[in-house]
C-alpha cells in the first residue's frame, strides 16, 4: 500500500503495520528538526534575508494540533514564529494549501498562515503552504511535521517569505534528472514529495527491494536486488543490470517508459531494517543507462531515511 507518513496510531494518514525507521535494526537514520527561510527584497518579515537553524542553534518546537499549530524557533538574539491552520472544519493532512489568509483572521474556508518574527508580522497575509508529512500523539499533540510555505504581507505580488519547517520528520522525496535522449525519464526533471506524492517499500524477490511514488500524473516503479548470495549494505555503491547476478545488483526503474536491458549504478546511503530483517527505511542514489545508450537517468530516493 502506498503510505505518506510514518507517525504513532494518532497520524494522519499512517498505514497500520509500518515499522518507524526510529526502531529499525541496522544503521538507523535518525529523525530531522530543523528551520530555515529566505526572504525577497522588499518582503517586511524577512527583511531580504535569510536564516537557518538546528536544535544546535535555537530552540525548535511545534505547538497545537492537526487543526491549527503553532512553530516556534528562538535563541538568545532571534525569534520566529510560523502558524498553520487547516481550512474551517478540517484537519492538516499531506497536501498543498492554496490562498492561505492570515491564521487567527481567515474568512471562510481559507486555510491560515501567519509567519513573523523579530517583532515584524504582516497585518494581511497572501500565501500557500504544503504539508509533507505530520503526525499527532494519542493527545491529538503535532508529533511530527514537515512542511513548506511562501507568504506575502499585504498584496498577493508582494516580495515572498518562502520557509522550511521539520520536526521530528524523516525524509521522504523521490527525485529524478534525465539526460536528453533518456527514454524512461524522456529528458525531464521532477521531485516528489509527501505534499504530492504516494510513496511504498516493499520486500521484493530475495533481498530484493520495490519502491513506488506516484503523484503529478506520473508513476515511478524501481526495482533495487543485491547480488546473488549477497544483501544491500548501507554505505556500497553497487554495478548494476537490470537483472542481479554475481557481483552486479539488479536495477530497474521505470517512469514514462522501461528498458529491456540496463547497465548502471546503485548507491545505498542509508537502510534500516526491523527486528526481522525488513528494509523499513533507505536511501538511495542511482544511475541507469537503457540499452547500452550513453544519456542516463539520474536518481535519488529517500523513504524515511
Amino acid at each position: 500500500m502506498l503510505v505518506g507518513l510514518v507517525g504513532l496510531a494518532a497520524a494522519i494518514g499512517l498505514t497500520a503495520g509500518l515499522v518507524s525507521p526510529a526502531e529499525a535494526a541496522t544503521a538507523a537514520p535518525v529523525a530531522v528538526t530543523k528551520y530555515s527561510h529566505t526572504s525577497e527584497n522588499g518582503d517586511w518579515v524577512g527583511q531580504g534575508g535569510s536564516v537557518a537553524y538546528t536544535p544546535k542553534t535555537a530552540t525548535i518546537t511545534v505547538e497545537g494540533t492537526a487543526e491549527a499549530l503553532t512553530a516556534r524557533i528562538e535563541n538568545d538574539s532571534d525569534w520566529w514564529t510560523v502558524e498553520l491552520a487547516a481550512p474551517a472544519g478540517e484537519k492538516l493532512h499531506p497536501g498543498v494549501y492554496r490562498d492561505a489568509e492570515r491564521a487567527g483572521f481567515a474568512t471562510g474556508r481559507a486555510p491560515g498562515l501567519d509567519a513573523n518574527g523579530q517583532s515584524r508580522g504582516c497585518n494581511r497575509v497572501y500565501g500557500q503552504f504544503s504539508v509533507n508529512q505530520i503526525a499527532t500523539d494519542g493527545s491529538g499533540a503535532i508529533s511530527m511535521l514537515d512542511a513548506t510555505y511562501t507568504q506575502r504581507c499585504e498584496a498577493p505580488d508582494a516580495p515572498a517569505l518562502k520557509g522550511v519547517i521539520k520536526y521530528r520528520a524523516y525524509p521522504l522525496s523521490f527525485s529524478y534528472a534525465s539526460e536528453p535522449g533518456d527514454y524512461v525519464g524522456q529528458g525531464r526533471t521532477g521531485t516528489h514529495t509527501g505534499a504530492t506524492s504516494l510513496f511504498s517499500l516493499r520486500p521484493w524477490g530475495v533481498g530484493g527491494l520495490s519502491f513506488e511514488a506516484s503523484g503529478k500524473r506520473e508513476n515511478w516503479s524501481a526495482l533495487l536486488v543485491p547480488p546473488t548470495g549477497e544483501v544491500f549494505e548501507p554505505g556500497h555503491t553497487y554495478t548494476t543490470e537490470r537483472s542481479s547476478g554475481p557481483g552486479t545488483a539488479g536495477l530497474d526503474v521505470s517512469g514514462f517508459g522501461g528498458c529491456n536491458a540496463s547497465n548502471g549504478s546503485l548507491t545505498i546511503t542509508k537502510l534500516a531494517r526491523d527486528m526481522g530483517g525488513t528494509v523499513t527505511a533507505l536511501a538511495a542514489t542511482f544511475t541507469q543507462h537503457c540499452e547500452g545508450a550513453a544519456p542516463a537517468l539520474h536518481g535519488t530516493i529517500h523513504y524515511y531515511a
